[in-house]
């Protein structure tokens, strides 16, 4: 952490009071399900936000960013409200609004979760600030009030009518663990994911095609699932079942529909996926992932020709599965691989890029990783 202290002391000529970090997320199964209160099954990567912090005796926020150079970002206290126009500062501002801020504070970022890969880099930035704040203001706010917090902060403060997953699994994962999480009371069970002893490996690949939620039609996508459980007269489509569905389908526009059955079924895939990794099934995971992709793919149309290729490429060269994840639109792909045929698979896909003019993706794999952290108080 030395680079971020001695940034910090660069332009704000003091040390740090805290420093704190978040990790971003895969989410293994479970995808556009969160907003529906449904369950869903996330992990921790490796890669993190580290967010460094300081009382300033002034009622001014003062954040810069190691990825933004000299750049200083600046507002009084009193000016925080959500509707404020503004870039990426939006998001550690919002969890200042949540938390209810009422003293000045310096902010340096350092964000390592990459941008726009669906990693979940806004949930990263935002819990590594609220832990930060936190902890520095001895708020003494359980992890799932923290999640419920910074999610209020991005729905209300910057716009975006994200769910409760990103920002629960970056405050609560464990090492090791991917966490089945109840997106209706935040109830968890961390759910052993070891994949290495089996010969197996996930590959994240970053299409690379950057998607920006407030631009894309994921709010018309959670809107339908919420116009789909009104008609049915349920609070949510978590419970729905798949006859229940098909029995209101006539009451249902051709879109409320589909988007209905990728959630009821998401739902069931996630629970199935558990069992599957409990008795360490890992064809019935890989098909698992396969179904979910096209569901993603067919009945909620979020995905896009870059996920795709990756996909049937990965497929093709002898995953047990692959799929999308992400809020979609771009982002990222993961597929379930013997790790002998990693390397083989990357270039796969490398050369179906090239012939279709895409931009050269990008892999990496992750453990599973802990959740945020205070990395250094006073």
């Amino acid at each position: 952490m030395s680079l971020i202290s001695e940034k910090f002391v660069e332009v704000f000529h003091h040390q740090p009071d805290i420093i704190a970090a978040a990790p971003g997320r895969v989410n293994l199964i479970g995808e556009h399900i969160d907003y529906s209160q449904g369950f869903v099954l996330p992990f921790a990567i490796e890669a993190r936000t580290f967010a460094a912090m300081r009382r300033n005796n002034e009622a001014t926020i003062r954040i810069s960013s190691l990825q933004r150079g000299e750049e200083v970002f600046t507002i009084d206290l009193n000016e925080i409200k959500p509707g404020l126009a503004g870039g990426w500062e939006r998001y550690p501002l919002s969890a200042m609004w949540a938390l209810g801020l009422s003293e000045g504070v310096d902010l340096l970022i350092d964000g390592r979760v990459p941008l726009g890969a669906g990693l979940a880099s806004s949930a990263a930035l935002e819990c590594s600030v609220a832990t930060a704040l936190d902890a520095l203001f001895s708020f003494n706010l359980n992890l799932p009030t923290l999640a419920r917090l910074t999610q209020k902060g991005e729905n209300e403060y910057v716009g975006v009518p994200c769910g409760i997953m990103d920002q629960s699994v970056s405050l609560m994962a464990q090492a090791g663990c991917a966490l089945l999480l109840d997106c209706r009371d935040l109830t968890t069970k961390m759910v052993p994911f070891d994949i290495a002893p089996h010969g197996l490996e996930l590959l994240i690949i970053d299409t690379q095609v950057n998607h920006a939620l407030t631009d894309s039609g994921y709010s018309k996508r959670r809107s339908s699932c919420e116009s789909a459980a009104k008609k049915i007269g349920v609070s949510s489509l978590r419970d729905v079942t798949i006859e229940e569905l098909i029995s209101h389908r006539r009451n249902l526009s051709a879109v409320e529909y589909l988007r209905g059955r990728h959630s009821v079924t998401e739902m069931q895939r996630v629970l199935d996926a558990v069992e599957a990794l409990s008795a360490n099934d890992f064809v019935k995971l890989g098909e698992l992932l396969n179904g979910s992709h096209i569901s993603l793919r067919d009945d909620f149309a979020v995905s896009c020709p870059e996920l795709d290729s990756a996909v049937d490429t990965a497929l093709a060269c002898g995953a047990l599965g692959a799929r999308m994840i992400g809020g979609g639109f771009g982002g990222s792909a993961i597929a379930l691989l013997e790790k002998e045929s990693v390397a083989e698979t990357e270039e796969a896909i490398k050369s179906a890029y090239l012939a279709r003019s895409f931009k050269a993706p990008r892999f990496f794999t992750s453990l599973p990783s802990q959740g945020a952290q205070i990395i250094r108080l006073g």
